[in-house]
């Protein structure tokens, strides 16, 4: 497949930037623009990225997305946001959730949309279902079939808790293709990547790699940083040199 992939706003900090809640729309959105190219491509699929990072405003951000988009003739156009306006910073022991926008009920992105709910669901978000929306912007000009996807609320704290940037980006690519990305290689091992703080269950068992944090001046400078890594997970030990 061709497909066009853009987060939907400006970067933080510029104007018409994104939701900003418990996580923030503009930077979360790019996060995971990023993981589904890089799943999508691994998987075979040609992608481009149309992401707008110097939009003038709200409208001219929109117009420059589509216009990249509209320079490829693609399979499907694929808009990465985050939602807003669940209010729930204290959180209620539930998501407020997820959904995705099409332009009507015979878009040729139904199909997708409708996968890419079940995926995103799958991971423990409320899913809020395929909706029809004949007047955003991507979905009315964008030449390709077009679904815009609301990942979860930026503002209830359930949904940022349950959020991982690499899980939803895995979802949207599954819901896409049918297809699981593989974990990617460690290039020094040729290893499955592991979680920070884990190890391979393979390897040279009478060799041992050392990672030294930092050095301190000051005893409790050091001791700080030990805390930290404690609390992380990490066995973290002071060697005085």
């Amino acid at each position: 497949m061709i497909i066009n992939v853009h987060a939907g706003h400006n970067p933080d900090g510029k104007v018409a930037c994104g939701a900003i809640g418990i996580i923030r729309e503009s930077t979360e959105a790019r996060r995971v623009k990023d993981a589904v190219i890089s799943g999508l491509r691994q998987l075979g699929h040609t992608v481009y990225d149309c992401t707008c990072e110097n939009g003038t405003s709200q409208a001219n951000v929109l117009s420059r997305i589509v216009a990249a988009c509209n320079t490829h003739k693609a399979d499907l156009d694929v808009s990465i946001h985050f939602n807003s306006g669940a209010g729930d910073a204290a959180g209620n022991g539930k998501t407020t959730g997820m959904e995705v926008y099409v332009y009507n009920s015979v878009s040729k992105a139904k199909g997708y949309a409708e996968r890419v709910c079940a995926a995103i669901a799958g991971l423990g978000f409320k899913t809020r279902g395929v909706k029809y929306n004949t007047g955003l912007y991507v979905l009315r000009k964008t030449s390709a079939p077009a679904m815009l996807i609301e990942c979860c609320f930026v503002d209830d704290k359930d949904d940022a808790q349950l959020y991982d940037c690499q899980e939803m980006a895995d979802a949207i690519v599954y819901g896409i293709t049918g297809q699981r990305v593989e974990p990617e290689k460690d290039p020094d091992t040729d290893q499955d990547a592991v979680a920070p703080g884990s190890e391979t269950p393979t390897g040279d068992k009478k060799k041992l790699y050392r990672v030294q944090v930092g050095a301190y001046s000051v005893a409790g400078n050091a001791a700080a940083t030990q805390d930290k890594l404690r609390a992380a997970g990490f066995d973290a030990i002071i060697v005085s040199a």
